[in-house]
């Protein structure tokens, strides 16, 4: 991923770096994660099944994926939550509190269950699935002014699951997670995984592809917060900027950045503005139409329902590679 050099003056903390840091340092803001080393043999009864949960409708398809039908799975965050707004009901602290294991994504996306799994203490098992995932940070380079900014946006970009080479990463831990956890079924999960995972490279091989049909000097993501980072870095984007210059849409932008990044979008004569199915587009509305641009929604954190374009995760990929082909390729 570019990075235009006018925009790191206006924005001098927004540097983008990539780091192989302790899986307690990623997550600080959740308690008692389980590392996958740690992970033992849950006893199970006869016939009884795993009890998963997973956290958003992305993760729950791909753990599906690799698990069949030999675990109980359930995921609280409904299709089309947004996860960065989402707020946990009595009925998912139950709901966590009866699983054997939890897989989050990790890198501080559900900070909203943060109170949950500290009310539940060390019993309960919670795994992040972005163990070995690089993760994109925020960068040192800020004033004093911006350390506020920094603190409240948090430090990792959890959008990892569009770049599908992370996912093969998810796949791994799924599959060791639970092959661990139910070594009866360990056969079918491995199994399973090595199938999705060539699903996961034919799908690489296809992005990559249909990113040719735009010219190199339009590939350019203006989005409503910053969540293409991995897409941007894995396929030759440059993130000209976001409207919430953030990780997540909860943030908020000031007047200043934004004359900053409409500033910066005249300069490239950019055609688009993509914004997150799910979070609020007022915003990113407004000032699409100030500037004539699209404004296209790409699903980023949830997938659609069983009858939308994105039920699957295979589905996103494919209907965002293809909406933002269509956006930018002129």
């Amino acid at each position: 991923m570019r990075v235009r050099k006018s925009l790191l003056c206006i924005f001098p903390f927004i540097v983008l770096m990539m780091t192989g840091c302790s899986l307690s340092a990623r997550d600080a803001g959740l308690v008692s994660l389980t590392s996958l080393d740690d992970l033992s043999v849950i006893s199970l009864s006869p016939g009884e099944k795993l009890r998963v949960v997973t956290t958003t409708s992305i993760l729950g398809d791909i753990v599906a994926n690799v698990s069949g039908q030999e675990i109980n799975l359930e995921v609280l965050l409904p299709a089309g939550e947004d996860p960065h707004s989402f707020q946990p009901t009595p009925q998912d602290l139950r709901t966590i509190s009866d699983a054997h294991v939890v897989f989050i994504n990790g890198l501080g996306l559900e900070s909203f269950l943060s109170d949950t799994l500290e009310s539940l203490g060390d019993q309960l098992i919670v795994v992040s699935l972005s163990e070995g995932v690089p993760a994109r940070e925020l960068g040192s380079h800020e004033t004093d002014d911006d350390h506020a900014h920094h603190e409240a946006w948090g430090d990792f970009d959890p959008h990892v699951w569009l770049d599908p080479s992370n996912v093969e990463i998810w796949i791994d831990n799924i599959a060791l997670a639970l092959a661990i956890l139910d070594p009866t079924h360990a056969a079918y999960y491995n199994a399973s995984a090595q199938e999705y995972l060539g699903s996961l490279q034919e799908l690489d091989v296809w992005i990559q592809d249909q990113i040719t049909h735009i010219p190199e000097s339009e590939r350019n993501l203006v989005t409503d917060h910053f969540a293409l980072g991995y897409f941007a870095d894995r396929y030759g984007f440059e993130i000209l900027g976001a409207v919430i210059p953030s990780f997540s849409t909860d943030a908020e932008a000031s007047a200043q950045q934004l004359a900053a990044l409409q500033r910066e979008i005249q300069a490239v004569d950019a055609q688009a503005l993509f914004v997150n199915v799910g979070s609020n587009p007022t915003v990113s509305a407004q000032l699409a139409s100030d500037l004539d641009l699209q404004l296209v929604s790409l699903y980023i954190g949830t997938l659609s329902d069983a009858e939308g374009p994105a039920a699957s995760y295979l589905d996103l990929m494919h209907y965002n590679v293809e909406t933002i082909v269509a956006a930018l390729q002129g």
